[in-house]
């Protein structure tokens, strides 16, 4: 494949980024502790990364097509560096949530930035695959971020931002030697493409099947970052789990989820097809977001968290699946930039929500999270009245 080490920089630059987004994940409890913060505080702490990429992923994205991608990408591998910096050193909330801020930021330059440049240096036959290993790299950085930041979170809290930051630098270092841009008159001839179809377009994909997976993929986002973002707080508070069961939980699920994503989730698929297995993800999700509201020890709550993670790294790619199979061609790159939008306003919304919930009751988020799977369970029945068919135009 063609420009092949540049493919590579952009995959390990987009696990980089999503790995600093699940480091905070396990170290919330003890920050929350030191510094009295509340659990809406906590909440609004995560938002703000989702919030700030919510708002520039759009400003961006006209800025990489004028400009070129790679200094887009390594700017915004360099903002993340000065984020995780200023967390580390961060000893008061407005300098915690101006750090989350800046990490949206970054997430917004290089995630965004990455899918583009990829497409631009791919042909057609490459692009779907070499796109499958950016996704891979975001769910991977998600996947193992919570469980390597528990463990550096053992020599202290901070130590898990200092060695982000040193990847931040190292990757900007890497990108800025080795990434090749794409060629300029590419890019130009993406805009004038983009501008000539631009009257319209938000309406051509408002059809019955796609507003439902829409819909799915704000619900699967809520509900994901309503069980996540507090799951530490959580279990720390309601069950005494320490920073090392804490970690041990969250690896074991980066393992799982790993395994179940690049070995099982195309058999799943084939075997039971998108709809049925967005179904099934939801209804064990909710059951096991209310066994952990019963448990009574230890390993239940392991278990069930265990199956809720899984289920949700399973109903993501699913849906995705789903929803490039209902647009045409020349409608993917809407469709791509309205998921990542909605998905945003899940992780805005949802951490919010639980942490406000949180100070009120402990378990009144769990049970708010439970209710809107269980929902959704039933949600899917209506999409299947609304078959997706493959579009070839």
């Amino acid at each position: 494949m063609e420009h092949r080490k540049s493919i590579y920089i952009l995959v390990f630059s987009n696990f980089l980024i999503c790995l600093g987004i699940g480091l905070v994940i396990p170290v919330t409890p003890f920050i929350k502790n030191e510094f009295h913060y509340t659990t809406s505080d906590m909440g609004v702490m995560t938002s703000l990364f989702a919030f700030a990429q919510f708002i520039a992923s759009p400003i961006v994205g006209r800025i990489s097509d004028k400009i070129g991608r790679k200094p887009v990408i390594v700017v915004g591998l360099a903002t993340y560096m000065v984020s995780e910096i200023i967390f580390a050193l961060a000893t008061t909330l407005p300098l915690f949530n101006i750090s989350r801020i800046i990490g949206g930021l970054s997430a917004a330059m290089v995630v965004p930035t990455s899918m583009a440049l990829a497409s631009d240096l791919t042909t057609l036959k490459e692009r779907a695959k070499v796109i499958g290993w950016l996704s891979a790299a975001f769910s991977g950085g998600l996947i193992l971020g919570p469980g390597i930041g528990g463990m550096l979170a053992g020599i202290s809290y901070k130590t898990p931002f200092w060695f982000a930051a040193a990847l931040g630098l190292v990757s900007a270092i890497f990108t800025q030697v080795l990434l090749h841009d794409a060629d300029k008159t590419v890019l130009e001839a993406d805009v004038e493409k983009a501008q000539s179809k631009k009257s319209g377009s938000y309406l051509s994909i408002l059809t019955a099947p796609l507003i439902i997976l829409f819909t799915m993929i704000l619900v699967s986002s809520f509900g994901l970052q309503g069980f996540e973002s507090i799951y530490s707080i959580y279990v720390n508070q309601v069950f005494n789990f320490g920073i090392g069961t804490i970690a041990t939980v969250l690896i074991l699920n980066g393992i799982i989820s790993m395994i179940l994503q690049v070995s099982m989730f195309n058999w799943l698929v084939n075997k039971l097809g998108e709809v049925k297995l967005i179904g099934y993800c939801f209804l064990l999700s909710a059951i096991s977001v209310v066994w952990i509201l019963f448990a009574k020890s230890t390993i239940e709550v392991i278990i069930a968290t265990l199956i809720v993670f899984s289920s949700f790294d399973l109903l993501r790619p699913a849906i995705t699946t789903l929803l490039t199979k209902a647009g045409r061609a020349d409608q993917q790159g809407l469709i791509n930039g309205m998921n990542m939008s909605l998905t945003s306003i899940g992780n805005i919304v949802g951490p919010l929500i639980s942490g406000a919930l949180m100070d009120w009751n402990p378990h009144s988020p769990y049970t708010v999270v439970a209710v809107i799977l269980t929902l959704s369970f039933f949600f899917t029945f209506i999409v299947r009245k609304f078959p997706i068919t493959v579009s070839e135009n």
